[in-house]
């Protein structure tokens, strides 16, 4: 994997860049749609391409080991035959899921011990493991084992959790170089800075992280109950370590405004489950601000979905038409949802992208947040 940075943005941290991978080529800023079990939900492959624009997608270890399970996938040939997508994936190693699974798991020097949601069966994962099973997923980006803690966690908590997780990545970095890839593209190891909302500690773990050199770095253990100033405090101070030639990918993030404050403090890759998740109960985010869409003003507005959007749903279905279905139940409702908000997710990273190769992205964004924190 080859990070070529392309300009920053006067007076912020942020950055454009391209991400050079196996499968293509990724723009960065970049938001990354989350396909947990190798799909986004009610959302085909190809509106994934074509529609929402999408150019790297994620899938989940934890989810993707449970079911279908590696056997399936290795047969199949990896992730990206068996789903149909022939761009980029990124895949995360399960210890966000595993920490949410607090009354089901335990952690221990070898690894992190868990019950399956599915059947309740017992399972290990070691930080070699999860590499092997990224290795049989096939994911052009794979992540270290961590534990991600909550975002109270006192300072006594947190410092041992970063030991552990620092004790992980040295082992799970050294089986990564042991190991090759399986299916004929090279994948790249992202290691996790942690330590919740200590600054000391975040800087320890940036500096470590740091020092392993690999094609990437990630920010986890942020947007887990701590207030957003804190978050994007936590982001400066890390991004002041994690090295400007490798591209910072930020964990589970965020709203669209976020986003904007993210890529502000020098983030370039980004995901999360909000775009898919929100729609499907009726929130649209659009240009001009926040809508639900089940209150009774969209009853009668016959305009588009959001008129200055180029993807077929904006343009097809009117808000009067999308809130009828809500109330319907009707699963197309969800469906439009989900490939809208998407489609608004690329486009918001594209247009930071613009706006930092232009030079004039710390005046666009300030008015841009405005907007899209709007409820209308």
């Amino acid at each position: 994997m080859v990070f070529q940075l392309q300009a920053t943005a006067p007076g912020t941290a942020a950055r454009a860049g391209l991400i050079t991978t196996g499968h293509g080529t990724i723009e960065t800023p970049i938001f990354m749609p989350v396909g947990t079990v190798g799909a986004m939900k009610g959302v085909h492959m190809r509106e994934l391409r074509d529609d929402i624009k999408a150019q790297i997608i994620l899938g989940n270890t934890y989810h993707l080991y449970l079911r279908p399970g590696t056997d399936i996938l290795r047969r199949a040939g990896g992730l990206h035959k068996f789903g149909g997508w022939d761009r980029p994936i990124l895949t995360d190693s399960g210890g966000f899921q595993v920490f949410s699974l607090s009354d089901n798991r335990k952690l221990t020097e070898e690894g992190a011990w868990f019950r399956s949601h599915i059947d309740g069966s017992k399972h290990l994962f070691t930080p070699e493991k999860v590499v092997d099973i990224q290795r049989e997923i096939g994911s052009d980006i794979m992540m270290a084992l961590d534990e991600c803690p909550p975002g109270t966690s006192d300072k006594a908590y947190a410092r041992k959790s970063l030991d552990l997780t620092l004790r992980w990545l040295r082992r799970g970095w050294k089986h990564f170089n042991e190991t090759e890839p399986l299916y004929g593209h090279s994948q790249a190891f992202f290691p996790i800075v942690q330590g919740c909302t200590y600054p000391d500690l975040r800087r320890e773990s940036a500096t470590e992280v740091a020092a392993l050199g690999a094609d990437g770095n990630a920010i986890g253990g942020l947007a887990v109950g701590e207030p957003a100033e804190v978050m994007y405090e936590m982001i400066e101070v890390v991004n002041e370590i994690l090295p400007a030639d490798k591209p910072r990918y930020l964990m589970g993030v965020g709203t669209p405004a976020n986003i904007l404050e993210a890529i502000d403090r020098g983030v370039d890759m980004m995901d999360c489950v909000m775009p898919t998740r929100n729609g499907r109960n009726g929130m649209i985010f659009t240009r001009e601000g926040i809508m639900n869409m089940r209150n009774k003003k969209w009853a009668d507005d016959f305009s588009p979905l959001d008129p200055d959007s180029d993807c077929f749903v904006d343009q097809v279905y009117s808000k009067a038409y999308v809130r009828h279905l809500f109330i319907a139940n009707e699963l197309l409702a969800m469906q439009i949802a989900s490939i809208h908000n998407l489609a608004f997710y690329l486009w918001l990273v594209g247009e930071a992208r613009r706006h930092i190769q232009a030079g004039d992205f710390a005046t666009w964004k300030p008015e841009m947040v405005r907007r899209i924190t709007t409820r209308l």
